[in-house]
């Protein structure tokens, strides 16, 4: 994108991130998600970095958030409630560790680096409420506060007062029921009650919440306490407050405090003694304990257990240094549309899928979202050029869930699926069957055509070059049922063709062993023999050239085609198009099963054409070596055969094979030989 074209999009996302903080905080009705208000906020931020001078002081990256309700009275707290800064891997995790230490190095003293070196960390569940100060005198509850932008909250005492989970006196203790004492924590709702509440909603016809935390935050922000109580919040306390004396605790301490004060706490919490195992437990966390919580959690929380070293760290920006928060992945994200393409399956089946900006979701780098059908485009409206909520929810491919409109581009027009199939496929004709959501190819007979020409392209001179798969041939297969699409060709037997009519027992044998010489082609003529629309022979050696072999086509990104000399934003697509199908993704893997591995052309091609077997203990895997000579253009195959040249004979080997080769003229080689020729 051009600068003016980003100036635009920062402007958009300023204006749409305003008012969802507004939404969330003035009206307490958030119209969308935390993890989709991340998702936007992080575009921001990211366009503000590559141009600084873009950045107003109104933006969102500038400030924390405000907005308090007027319904309550306004408190400004004491000690100011700071976020915890955000990482979402390891490497992030571990950078905040660099930067702790590079800061203490800075401007502490020695002693503090050699504490630094021997810091244990509290870990606690990151829940997923709303955060409350609680104030007591004298051991007596005097006063509840919202967090609000972390300067300024709201007060909610008497509210507060009917959670049953909130002393209203604190359990004896000589110190702190005695002057002033603040308890900070999170008000949640279990996911149980939340369901609870949800199907009475909705079984009187009123509107169910989206989430537990917004229920919470509504709940706690009600003018009559009597609704308050007849919804079941909790409060779990996770620090304590109370003139110079937090700072001769510990972390783990503050927690056994909060107990013998009443206060329920999360029983998760415990104490790693390095960062490392801090890093690991996050890992069994959300594998192991996060699904068996009752409550929401959006991650944990490592802070130094040490509280004297947390404060002598003090605060950078709006975040403590001695704590961070480790996030998981979002299942959801936002993205722009780049393009729609349409896929022709081998039934004839039109399948839409979306082509987008790369995003991280759920941990991996994706691109493209099936739109299933026209149905699915229309219910959603998407657009080209539309900016997109999806979501990743145990599938291959991920999910449009939803159009952010606030940020859809002034020129945008409805997507025209009809005009878009006959543009794509002008030689083919269309139907959508009575009760069927998919249109198909209108004649059943077009789909064989499809498959038969896919299959005579596969095996053409430019592509694979397979000798005796010309149409004819292709129809028979296809017609026959023996063959559904391309990759089908490696399972055809000598048995199975030769029933079929122009077929004998010699001429199937020599087609079927024609396709099976050609299980490790060069890497260029594989690609063109797939069929992707504006992929040419000389675009798919300049694509060849750039990757190391099909798995590494296979994961590449727009950025990365595009990158390639020659290749632009279209061809760019519609390969991403290709890639991104379901069917196409099963094609690819029945390729890899039935022992297709298409060789680099980066690769020197010293073998090329030469076929191996190799039987017997060996020194190094089979499989590495068989890699080895497939990365030279040499063939390997599983048993000897006519079209053998070499066998490959190490320690213990059996005496049909040698037989064999010897009948058949095979030259055997050594290990040392073949390693001789792999140079």
């Amino acid at each position: 994108m051009t600068k003016r074209e980003d100036s635009r999009r920062i402007e958009e996302l300023r204006r749409l991130l305003n008012q969802y903080a507004y939404e969330y905080y003035a009206l307490d009705s958030p119209s969308v998600s935390d993890a989709i208000y991340d998702s936007l906020y992080g575009e921001l931020k990211q366009l503000e970095t590559k141009y600084p001078e873009l950045i107003t002081p109104d933006s969102p990256t500038r400030r924390i958030v405000a907005g308090s309700t007027t319904k309550f009275q306004k408190y400004h707290h004491k000690r100011r409630m700071i976020s915890i800064m955000d990482t979402f891997s390891d490497q992030e995790a571990y950078d905040w560790v660099s930067k702790v230490r590079r800061y203490a190095e800075k401007n502490l003293s020695i002693a503090t680096l050699t504490e630094l070196d021997e810091v244990n960390y509290w870990l606690d569940a990151k829940m997923d409420g709303l955060a409350c100060s609680l104030h007591y005198r004298d051991g007596l509850l005097a006063l509840a506060v919202t967090r609000g932008d972390g300067m300024v909250g709201e007060v909610v005492t008497d509210n507060v007062r009917v959670v049953p989970t909130v002393p209203l006196r604190l359990h004896d203790d000589p110190v702190f029921t005695e002057g002033e004492t603040e308890v900070r924590g999170e008000l949640i709702m279990l996911r149980a009650d939340f369901d609870q509440i949800n199907r009475q909603l909705i079984k009187r016809g009123d509107k169910p919440f989206a989430n537990p935390r917004n229920l919470a935050a509504g709940t706690i922000r009600q003018l009559d306490p009597q609704v308050v109580a007849s919804r079941p919040l909790e409060f779990h306390a996770y620090d304590l407050l109370r003139g110079g004396v937090d700072d001769a605790m510990t972390n783990q301490a503050v927690y056994e405090k909060l107990l013998q004060l009443g206060f329920k706490v999360n029983p998760e919490a415990h104490l790693e003694s390095s960062f490392a195992d801090a890093i690991s437990y996050a890992h069994r966390f959300r594998t192991e304990v996060q699904p068996s919580l009752p409550f929401n959690t959006d991650g944990l929380v490592i802070k130094i257990n040490d509280r004297k070293l947390y404060d002598r760290l003090g605060i950078v920006g709006k975040y403590p240094r001695g704590a961070v928060a480790y996030k998981y992945p979002a299942e959801t994200a936002t993205t722009k549309v780049r393009d729609i393409v349409l896929s022709l399956g081998r039934t004839g089946a039109v399948t839409p899928v979306a082509v987008f900006e790369p995003v991280q979701l759920a941990g991996t780098t994706v691109q493209h979202a099936t739109l299933h059908n026209a149905d699915e485009i229309a219910r959603l409206d998407v657009r080209i050029g539309d900016t997109v909520v999806i979501y990743k929810a145990g599938e291959i491919i991920p999910q449009v869930q939803s159009v952010i409109t606030g940020l859809r581009p002034a020129d945008s027009r409805p997507y025209d699926f009809i005009r878009a199939m006959h543009r794509q496929y002008p030689e083919l004709e269309f139907e959508r069957p009575e009760g069927e959501a998919v249109w198909r190819v209108k004649n059943p007979g077009d789909a064989i055509t499809i498959t038969v020409q896919a299959i005579k392209h596969f095996a053409g001179r430019q592509a694979l070059d397979i000798e005796g798969l010309g149409e004819r041939n292709a129809e028979l297969l296809v017609s026959a049922g023996l063959v559904s699409d391309v990759a089908d060709i490696y399972s055809l037997t000598v048995e199975a063709v030769s029933k079929l009519d122009r077929f004998a027992e010699l001429s199937a044998t020599k087609l079927v062993g024609e396709i099976q010489k050609k299980k490790a082609p060069p890497l260029d003529r594989f690609i063109y023999g797939l069929g992707i629309r504006h992929v040419g022979a000389k675009t798919a050696n300049d694509i060849a050239k750039h990757f190391t072999g099909l798995e590494d086509f296979s994961d590449s990104t727009i950025d990365q085609l595009e990158a390639i000399p020659g290749i632009g934003q279209i061809v760019a697509e519609s390969i991403q198009g290709w890639l991104s199908d379901e069917s196409n993704i099963r094609l690819l893997d029945k390729f890899a099963q039935l022992g297709v591995h298409p060789v680099s052309v980066r690769a020197g091609g010293s073998l090329a054409g030469i076929s191996f077997v190799i039987t017997g203990a060996l020194s190094v895997s089979r499989d590495e070596l068989a890699n080895q000579i497939r990365l030279r253009g040499g063939n390997f195959q599983t048993g000897v055969g006519k079209s053998t040249d070499y066998l490959v004979a190490g320690q213990r080997v059996g005496s049909s094979k040698l037989a064999k080769a010897k009948q058949l003229g095979v030259k055997v080689i050594s290990e040392a030989q073949l390693m001789e020729m792999l140079g």
